[in-house]
């Protein structure tokens, strides 16, 4: 059995930090099998809506207009209207796109 070195005792603990910053958080809003709670609230005088089903496997409107949003791999979720600034949940990025949007409405999108 090869002998534990300074090296590989610290190469092993920050290879175990990095992990646990990187691991996804549970949401308080999930089940316990990992998909999100549906939600229906008033955020910023808007109207957003979720729920399981959809595109991608999740439905979100604001305003009664849908809003596409995505779960990426790492567990965090984006919006069309929020690509490039994930977050945690989609009830999340359907408040970040209610901030974005500064009170214009949600255009339809074209899904391919």
């Amino acid at each position: 059995m090869p002998e534990l070195t300074r090296r590989t005792a610290l190469t092993a603990t920050a290879a175990l930090a990095a992990a646990s910053v990187a691991a996804p958080r549970a949401s308080a809003e999930e089940h316990h099998h990992g998909a999100p709670e549906a939600f229906d609230e008033v955020y910023e005088g808007r109207r957003i809506q979720g729920r399981p089903g959809g595109h991608h496997g999740y439905a979100v409107t604001v305003d009664g207009r849908e809003l596409h949003v995505m779960r990426n791999a790492d567990g965090s979720w984006i919006s069309v209207v929020s690509h490039y600034d994930p977050v945690p949940t989609p009830r999340a990025a359907a408040r970040a796109a209610v901030d974005e949007l500064q009170g214009a409405q949600l255009l339809p999108f074209p899904a391919n």
